[in-house]
């Protein structure tokens, strides 16, 4: 996932791709304990979509705070 189409989201599919990717995350970690993980990169990959999605959020709430103001 590019960073620009996380930005063309918005908030609710951004909250809502968040519980997605942490709910893969716990799946793609439970085939790696059980020895059935065919793709180890899908686990630093999904880990990084996590962390690009956490970074728009809060972006978007660091904005609406400096226009509240």
């Amino acid at each position: 996932m590019k960073p620009d189409d996380v930005r063309a989201l918005s908030q609710d599919e951004l909250n809502r791709k968040m519980v997605d990717l942490k709910h893969e995350l716990f799946n793609l970690r439970f085939q790696k304990s059980i020895g059935q993980l065919e793709n180890p990169r899908k686990l630093k990959q999904t880990q990084k979509d996590i962390a690009r999605v956490h970074t728009v959020l809060t972006e978007m709430a660091r904005n609406t705070k400096e226009t509240d103001k």
